[in-house]
């Protein structure tokens, strides 16, 4: 296997692995926020990965173009449609997750016990 063979399948996967963390995230995190903040975080990084993996294979420039201006076009979507989710959790009062919740409490009180 060559090195460049190598550096893709790390990319690829790498890519492949954010986007599970970015899926994991969504479901364990507590609030809308952090879960927006998972999801557009990690699947655009993951995306970036598998997007650098596939364009030492690209046999033009043409396609390496393309394949960058999906990367940014899903970035931008990716921003766009997380500002708005959490515009409207905003605006319809979604509580976010404040420091000192239910868990760390249940913790405080069997450290002061």
């Amino acid at each position: 296997m060559s090195a460049m063979a190598l550096l893709q399948a790390v990319l690829l996967i790498s890519g492949a692995l954010m986007f599970i963390v970015g899926s994991i995230g969504l479901v364990r995190f507590p609030d809308t926020y952090t879960r927006i903040h998972a999801l557009t975080k990690a699947d655009n990084l993951g995306l970036g990965l598998i997007i650098l993996g596939l364009i030492p294979s690209s046999f033009s420039v043409a396609l390496t173009l393309k394949l960058l201006l999906i990367w940014l076009l899903v970035m931008l979507a990716g921003a766009l449609s997380g500002h708005l989710v959490a515009w409207e959790a905003h605006a319809q009062g979604m509580p976010t997750r404040q420091s000192g919740g239910a868990d760390e409490q249940s913790r405080q009180e069997s450290v002061d016990e």
